[in-house]
């Protein structure tokens, strides 16, 4: 990818208003950089917030077998209590955003928390899949506050070259929340049902959800801007207009295709021949995430190295070996298998994220919602069509959905690269001579 705008000397306009004046981006030297105040409170906070985030939106994934049990319900209709809570904050996220333009990143990521965890205490208690679907999808459009927030509190106080690392290590807390969530759901799940895991998983988003507030430094270069509909279709127009940022959501939604299909798919089968593995045994499977924490968190040094467009074709390669090794009837190549797409999912996330924030010079907000609904749209969609697949073909139908995703990344990332080529060959011929 082209090199993106630090925003380090450009002139900002607020996204929700229709820009009488601009505001002058503040000094690099005051904004929040490793090792510095501030720095190691915000990243707790965020990282305390994003394990809240993943263990909540997806505390039904690595229940769905006992939950289709105690319904008597399919995959696919057991799969829309993941899918409804990621659909509800694709839809909700960009409304959401523009209100975090006027009342503040930080307190819109204490409402979102806030309201999330009270339905993730009465979740346990629907009287029907109906009624779980219901909740679930109210407690997905409460997160839907928070990502698209986050993303643009971190753009505002952190340093441009201390982003990418700053918003590896908040997707490492969503690795981690989806992680514990799921084998805390697991194992209690099976001592105690799956009522019981889903009110655990609340309890702990209830204090991660504490810690967030008392750990996260106040913004210090947040603008409020007034709410104004046209400037918001503006700029989500403009948005939608950049061909690198519609790259990127594409990106976004394809990887969360590959990601939501598979765990939403695999408990079903670990629970079936010829592994006939038990629900907390199952829930395990998900300690695999730690190697989201490790991927997404090195994501700065991959584009160091590699470059953006280079650490997406490494993203790329790893998810498609996973997809492939999956296929395997050995615990161990199946084990391998997640391990490769787990990385290759976070690592390539933390980087289009990162590239999205970097990309818009105004309206962050509105452009990191965009990618969120983009991805959690992908969400659904995988959680979805991976159980119909499941249902149809067996876990090769579901593979068969993944690499059709991947292929779509590789595709859309051969094409950026071509124009970037293009363009900066463009760039190096000589202007014309006019006589």
């Amino acid at each position: 990818m082209p090199p993106a705008s630090t925003g380090a000397s450009t002139i900002v306009l607020d996204a929700a208003v229709p820009s009488s004046a601009a505001v002058a981006t503040p000094p690099l030297r005051d904004r929040l950089t490793p090792g510095g105040p501030g720095y190691r409170r915000m990243s707790f906070a965020l990282f305390a917030a994003g394990i809240a985030t993943f263990a909540l939106l997806y505390s039904t994934q690595a229940l769905l077998p006992a939950v289709s049990a105690s319904f008597g319900a399919t995959a696919g209709q057991a799969s829309w209590t993941v899918s409804a809570a990621t659909g509800a904050l694709a839809l909700c996220v960009l409304p959401l955003s523009a209100l975090s333009e006027r009342f503040g990143r930080r307190q819109m990521m204490t409402a979102s928390l806030a309201v999330a965890v009270v339905i993730g205490l009465l979740v346990p208690f629907a009287p029907s899949l109906g009624w779980l679907i219901a909740l679930r999808a109210v407690q997905g459009a409460a997160l839907a506050g928070l990502p698209a927030s986050a993303m643009a509190y971190l753009a505002e106080e952190v340093r441009p070259k201390a982003l990418v690392a700053a918003i590896g290590l908040f997707v490492a807390g969503n690795s981690i929340g989806g992680m514990s969530g799921r084998i805390l759901a697991g194992w209690i799940a099976q001592l105690w049902g799956w009522r019981v895991a889903l009110g655990a998983i609340g309890l702990l988003a209830v204090t991660c959800a504490v810690v967030f507030r008392l750990m996260i430094p106040k913004a210090r270069f947040f603008t409020p801007a007034t709410l104004n509909p046209k400037a918001l279709a503006r700029t989500v127009t403009g948005h939608l207009s950049d061909p690198l940022l519609r790259r990127l959501y594409a990106i976004g939604a394809l990887f969360m295709t590959v990601f939501g299909a598979v765990y939403t798919v695999i408990g079903y089968r670990l629970v079936e021949e010829p592994f006939s593995l038990p629900q907390g045994v199952v829930g395990s499977i998900f300690l695999v995430y730690l190697v989201g924490t490790l991927s997404s968190a090195a994501a700065g040094r991959l584009v160091g190295r590699l470059g953006r467009r280079g650490a997406l074709y490494l993203a790329v390669s790893t998810t498609a070996a996973g997809l492939l090794l999956s296929l395997a009837e050995q615990l161990a190549a199946v084990l391998a298998g997640l391990v490769l797409i787990t990385a290759g999912f976070f690592a390539g996330h933390a980087v289009a994220s990162s590239s999205v924030s970097r990309t818009a010079t105004s309206g962050r907000a509105q452009a990191s919602a965009l990618y969120q609904s983009a991805y959690y749209l992908g969400s659904s969609a995988g959680g979805t069509l991976g159980a119909v697949a499941f249902h149809t073909g067996g876990w090769a139908g579901t593979v068969a959905l993944g690499v059709l995703a991947v292929l779509g990344v590789l595709s859309i990332t051969l094409f950026g690269s071509r124009a970037a080529r293009t363009e900066r060959l463009r760039a190096a011929s000589p202007a014309p001579v006019h006589n």
